[in-house]
């Protein structure tokens, strides 16, 4: 099989050019803002020694003392098994504690420590920074706008089988 050979005065097309076609779908620019915002965070958190899921996980303990292990990865949307990971990385880095439910022995309630408090204080403080600064173009009435229509997106197929 040849390979199909580009034309020798063929004309490179500039970056903004080169993805035109696919600029007009939504899915594909939340994408591309994903990766900038995801870079950006990620650059943030470094240094405190989270990422944004270890953040992510972190700020839904220490708001929800004492949450089940299973309503956490319901609230983080990833699977029970790779929660399991994570909730070992914050437990070793004595974040939060894993303790026996009360009322049911089987399931596992977790805790923030003390430590796992004040680092998530910090951490919100330079997930917020991280915020103004990816939505420094916004007026407030954008970034709200921006916000519901994320999560009207997100809720979208859940809207559709409620209507079913």
């Amino acid at each position: 099989m040849t390979k199909p050979t580009e034309p020798a005065n063929a004309i490179q097309p500039s970056l903004e050019e080169a993805d035109a076609a696919l600029r007009v779908f939504v899915g594909y620019n939340m994408k591309r803002a994903f990766h900038t915002v995801q870079g950006d965070v990620t650059a943030s958190l470094t240094p405190l020694g989270l990422r944004m899921l270890t953040f992510s996980a972190l700020s839904v303990i220490v708001s929800n003392a004492g949450l089940r292990q299973s309503h956490l990865a319901d609230a983080l949307a990833i699977e029970r098994p790779n929660l399991v990971l994570l909730v070992d990385e914050l437990e070793r880095a004595d974040l939060i504690t894993r303790d026996r439910a009360k009322d049911d022995r089987r399931a596992y309630s977790l805790n923030p420590t003390e430590k796992g408090i004040a680092l998530c204080r910090r951490a919100e403080q330079t997930v917020l920074d991280h915020d103004r600064r990816m939505t420094r173009d916004l007026t407030p009435a954008e970034r709200s706008g921006l916000i519901s229509a994320l999560q009207s997106i997100e809720n979208v197929l859940n809207r559709e089988d409620r209507d079913d």
